[in-house]
């Protein structure tokens, strides 16, 4: 296993978006015991970096946050990984060799060592999205890389061209690891498979494959290992068919689920799973799977334009399109949207 070292960048000059004047009241979404203060534009970006879009967000055992993002064209760093403290101050960045690509975030315990799973989707480059580019990539919290798994080749569902290169769209958006250390790759934008690899990073299997039948997923954008039960079962945002699917930990579809509108990933605290829903909103399910609270939701329906627009558009109190999002230690809520100008929004939990 190869170890290689990014380098960090240093914070410089003061932030670029600034917390509301003394006084000024943030929103308040949900309500109940689901009620939060949404801190919209969250943390002290350095003025040498700005966001691209903000996708994937988690949160190590320290209580540092990690954000996943694009970067932005404007933007004199490349890092596409950045990380602050928990009162949102710049602690660190690295990974310009994925920018436009970074995509799915996800950080593990494996021993006494947390590890982060960074997930690139290839896209936002020149060249495009080449299948043999795009990855799924292991690294320390120092951002030292351990292992790479890229294009599934020996898998029967992706193919080879006669000069042996990949043949078939593969783009991955989200990963996630079994109790056993398995790792299950979503190839959320590309041919529409579940890939399972073991800690190691040897190929054992695929699943799904495009299609609305049992089993079949068209985007499975986002994965969690649900171990609520009394056997671990994968859960698959299965995002185009605007549903949920569980599978058993060997492919075998287990069921669906519903009360979501485009999701994208999950977190769970608790019992209660946290979906970033990309259509204007957060979703909570109880234990039961049943939904129990959508936070922030924007039912104008213009979220796919408003997007694109600078974040002086944006409607305080309410999610544009929500792509990433986590619970923290204290069970507030931290929300990665998929706008171009990026933001984080902290959801500090207020009753309860």
């Amino acid at each position: 296993m190869q170890r290689r070292a990014f380098l960090a960048t240093a914070a410089a000059g003061p932030a670029i978006h600034a917390a509301p004047k003394s006084g000024r009241r943030h929103p308040i979404v949900g309500s109940g015991d689901h009620s939060y203060e949404a801190i919209h534009d969250w943390g002290m970006l350095p003025r040498t970096l700005s966001y691209g879009n903000t996708h994937g967000i988690r949160q190590d055992r320290n209580g540092r946050i990690y954000i996943a993002h694009t970067v932005h064209a404007s933007s004199q760093s490349h890092d596409s990984i950045v990380v602050f403290d928990e009162k949102g101050k710049f602690v660190k960045s690295w990974g310009s060799e994925f920018k436009g690509g970074s995509h799915g975030l996800h950080i593990h315990q494996e021993g006494r060592e947390e590890f982060l799973y960074l997930v690139d989707t290839g896209k936002g480059r020149g060249s495009g999205i080449d299948p043999a580019h795009t990855w799924m990539v292991k690294m320390t919290l120092r951002g030292e890389e351990v292992m790479r798994i890229g294009y599934p080749r020996e898998s029967s569902h992706y193919k080879l061209d006669k000069e042996g290169k990949p043949a078939t769209k593969f783009s991955p958006t989200n990963v996630a690891i079994a109790p056993n250390g398995d790792i299950y790759v979503a190839d959320g934008y590309g041919a529409y498979f579940i890939n399972q690899y073991d800690s190691k990073g040897k190929f054992i299997r695929s699943f799904g494959g495009n299609g609305k039948g049992v089993g079949e997923l068209a985007c499975p954008h986002g994965l969690m290992l649900d171990q609520r039960g009394a056997a671990p079962e994968l859960l698959v945002a299965d995002r185009t068919n605007n549903r949920l699917q569980r599978f058993s930990l060997d492919g075998k579809h287990l069921g669906f689920g519903a009360g979501v509108n485009l999701p994208c990933h999950f977190h769970e605290r608790k019992g209660v799973i946290l979906i970033p829903d990309l259509a204007a909103r957060i979703t909570l399910l109880g234990p039961d799977n049943r939904v129990i609270a959508h936070l922030g939701e924007d039912t104008s329906g213009t979220w796919q334009d408003l997007r694109k627009k600078p974040r002086t558009d944006f409607v305080p109190g309410k999610f544009v399109s929500p792509h990433g999002a986590c619970f923290d230690h204290d069970g507030n809520i931290f929300v990665a949207e998929w706008v171009e100008v990026g933001r984080i929004t902290k959801l500090r939990k207020v009753s309860g």
